[in-house]
């Protein structure tokens, strides 16, 4: 019981994060704008974005982008949640990070049946030695779970 309310409560806190902070950048930042959060280094947008990571598939047909960013990730989310619910093995490393990317994914998947689209509005730029697409919350929180699975992946074999 314990170890489902971690669960829980981790995937919600992504969620919660993620709707939060979306909900601010639809009422207080103008679509289509730029705003310097620290200069050109690290801005704010408000960005509607309908495809996936970085856009792509945002030029499918609607039929393919519907069976693509969303029938399928959800089952996929159905499946994970299933795997860490039933798998009690998990290391505490993997299960946090299980959690992250089931939480950031289905804040994305929430936008993408609620809106049709998904709101991205961070972006960093190291003045080309390190760029990012525009991203969310929830793709922050998809990123980390997946460093996490690999830092318990690398763990596991130091041991072993």
């Amino acid at each position: 019981m314990k170890r489902s309310l971690f669960i829980g409560f981790l995937i919600i806190l992504n969620i919660v994060l993620d709707q939060v902070s979306k909900v601010w950048v639809r009422a207080s930042v103008a679509p289509g704008t730029k705003t310097e959060i620290i200069g050109d280094y690290f801005t704010l947008h408000n960005v509607e974005n309908s495809g996936a990571f970085l856009g792509m598939g945002s030029d499918l047909d609607p039929t393919l982008r519907l069976i693509f960013l969303l029938i399928i990730p959800t089952g996929v989310m159905a499946y994970v949640l299933f795997y860490i619910f039933k798998n009690k093995e998990l290391d505490k490393l993997s299960l946090i990070g299980f959690c992250c990317i089931l939480g950031g994914g289905m804040a994305n998947i929430y936008d993408r049946f609620m809106y049709g689209e998904v709101t991205d509005f961070f972006h960093i730029d190291f003045g080309g030695v390190f760029k990012t697409g525009i991203f969310n919350v929830a793709d922050m929180s998809v990123m980390l779970g997946l460093g996490l699975l690999i830092i318990s992946n690398f763990k596991k074999k130091e041991i072993a």
